[in-house]
C-alpha cells in the first residue's frame, strides 16, 4: 500500500512496518489506546466523535457512520448486533483483503468500539468463501485477542463484553447487499428484503444490526485517538478523511493506494499509478467497479469528492479504479460486466432478470456485427427500466456502465451497427 506523503496522516500507516502485524505490534503503535480512552466515557462520545468527523460508508453507499449508529441505539431492544461486511465481491475491488491480511487488530478494535458505540454484545465478520487465507488471519487475530482480554468478558476490566467470530459466505455477490448479507446468515436464500424496516431497525434473527464495511469499521480507531476535528483535516471539507483506492488495468504500477478525498482521478492514475503503459493514452477508465461507470479522459479532472462526483454522474462506490488505453473495446468491457451481472442476478425481479438478458443479447450481436440502430435504442430502453425499476442496488447499478458507455462511446455502438448495416446492403444487392 502507497500512503500519503506525511505518513502520520494516513489511517493505515501500520502496513508500512510489518506484512502480518501480531498483537504485540499493533499495541506498540498505539493499536487499542482508542478502545481503552473511549471506555473512559460515556458510549455516545463514539458517535458524538464519528460525527464530527464526518466517516461515511466506504462499501458505496457514502451513509453517515454517526448517523447509522444513533439509529441502532435508539432502538428500544437491547439485544444487538455488530456485522462487518467483508464479502467484497466487487470486481476490481481489493481493499477489504489487504486490511484483513495487514492490519486484522485494527478492524477488530473498530469493531469493539462501534459495538461500545451501539451497546452490542456480539459481531460477525461475513467474508466470502473465496477469501480463505483471510478468514484464517482473522481467526487467529480474534484468538489472540480474545486471549489478551480484548476481547470476550470484562474487556479492559471495565465490564463491556464483546466477542467477534467469523461467517462465511458462500460467494454471491448480491449478498454484499445489507438485507441479503443478513438472509444468507439466517440460513434463508441469499436474497434482498423489503425496506423498511432497515437493518438498524430489524436486522439479524429480527435484532437492531450495525453493518458496516471494513474499510469503515478500520478508520474509527484513528478517529477516537486523534479526534474528529483530526480527522477533518484530511481530505475535503465535503468528503473529509481518505480513501483506499484499488487501482488496475493498464497502468504502469496496479496496487492498493491510500489517498486523500479532493484529489483527483487524473493524479491518482499519473502520481501513485505511474501513468499508462508503454506510453500509450488512455481510452476510458471505469470508476467504481463493475457497477460503477465508464468515462472518457476529460472526466478524470473530477475530483475524488462524494458532491463533485454525484454532480458529474460519477459513482466512487467501493473505490476500484480500471484504466483502459486505446487499444481496449468499450463493448467488450460492457459485454463482460453485464455477464457478471446476469450470472449473479437473483432472478427475483424481471427488470432485472429479463434486462439483463437482453442487454448481454444485443451486446453480443453488436460484437458479432449482427445489431441494428434499433437494438442500440432498445438496449438503452431496457437499461433505465432496469435502474428505475429493479428490486435492490444490483439490478439498479447493474445498468451505470452501460448507460454511461452509450453516453460517452455511442459511436462505438453506432460502428459496430455500421458493419450490420453493410452487411445488409450487401445481402440485398446479391439477392
Amino acid at each position: 500500500m502507497t500512503v500519503l506523503h506525511n505518513k502520520n496522516d494516513s489511517i493505515f500507516r501500520l502496513s508500512l512496518f510489518q506484512e502480518f502485524p501480531t498483537l504485540m505490534h499493533y499495541q506498540s503503535f498505539g493499536g487499542y489506546e482508542a478502545l481503552g480512552k473511549a471506555m473512559n466515557e460515556c458510549p455516545t462520545k463514539v458517535i458524538d466523535t464519528l460525527t464530527t468527523a464526518g466517516l461515511r460508508g466506504r462499501g458505496g453507499a457514502a451513509f453517515s457512520t454517526g448517523l447509522k449508529m444513533q439509529m441502532v441505539l435508539n432502538n428500544t431492544e437491547q439485544e444487538r448486533y455488530i456485522i462487518c461486511n467483508a464479502d467484497e465481491g466487487e470486481p476490481g475491488t481489493f481493499k477489504d483483503r489487504f486490511i484483513m491480511t495487514h492490519n486484522p487488530f485494527q478492524l477488530l478494535e473498530g469493531m469493539s468500539l462501534a459495538a461500545y458505540a451501539v451497546g452490542a454484545a456480539k459481531g460477525f465478520i461475513y467474508i466470502r468463501h473465496e477469501y480463505p487465507e483471510e478468514q484464517d488471519i482473522m481467526r487467529h487475530s480474534i484468538a489472540a485477542a480474545r486471549a489478551a482480554g480484548l476481547l470476550g468478558e470484562n474487556i479492559l476490566g471495565k465490564g463491556f463484553s464483546f466477542d467477534v467470530e467469523i461467517f462465511s459466505g458462500a460467494g454471491s455477490y448480491l449478498c454484499g447487499e445489507e438485507t441479503a448479507l443478513l438472509s444468507s446468515m439466517e440460513g434463508k436464500k441469499g436474497r434482498p428484503r423489503v425496506k423498511p424496516p432497515y437493518p438498524t431497525q430489524c436486522g439479524l434473527w429480527g435484532k437492531p444490526t450495525l453493518i458496516n464495511n471494513v474499510e469503515t469499521l478500520a478508520n474509527i480507531p484513528m478517529i477516537i485517538s486523534r479526534g474528529g476535528d483530526w480527522y477533518r483535516t484530511l481530505g475535503t471539507p465535503d468528503s473529509p478523511g481518505t480513501k483506499l483506492i484499488s487501482l488496475s488495468g493498464d497502468v504502469v504500477e496496479r496496487g492498493l493506494y491510500e489517498v486523500p478525498f479532493g484529489i483527483t482521478f487524473r493524479q491518482i492514475i499519473d502520481e501513485y499509478g505511474g501513468g499508462i503503459k508503454d506510453g500509450r493514452s488512455i481510452k476510458a477508465v471505469n470508476i467504481g467497479g463493475a457497477s460503477g461507470v465508464v468515462v472518457p479522459p476529460w472526466e478524470l479532472d473530477c475530483t475524488l469528492e462524494y458532491h463533485s462526483c454525484n454532480e458529474r454522474g460519477i459513482t466512487i462506490g467501493s473505490g476500484a479504479v480500471f484504466v483502459m488505453d486505446e487499444r481496449r473495446s468499450i463493448l467488450a468491457n460492457v459485454h463482460n460486466r453485464v455477464e457478471f451481472f446476469l450470472h449473479e442476478s437473483c432472478g427475483k425481479c424481471t427488470p432485472c432478470r429479463e434486462g439483463l438478458r437482453q442487454a448481454g443479447r444485443i451486446i453480443h450481436n453488436l460484437l458479432a456485427g449482427k445489431a441494428s440502430m434499433d437494438d442500440v435504442e432498445n438496449l438503452e430502453r431496457y437499461t433505465r427500466a432496469m435502474q428505475n425499476a429493479a428490486f435492490c442496488g444490483l439490478g439498479q447499478a447493474a445498468g451505470n456502465s452501460l448507460i454511461s458507455s452509450l453516453h460517452y462511446f455511442r459511436s462505438e455502438y453506432e460502428a459496430a451497427c455500421v458493419v450490420y448495416d453493410q452487411h445488409c446492403k450487401r445481402e440485398e444487392i446479391t439477392a
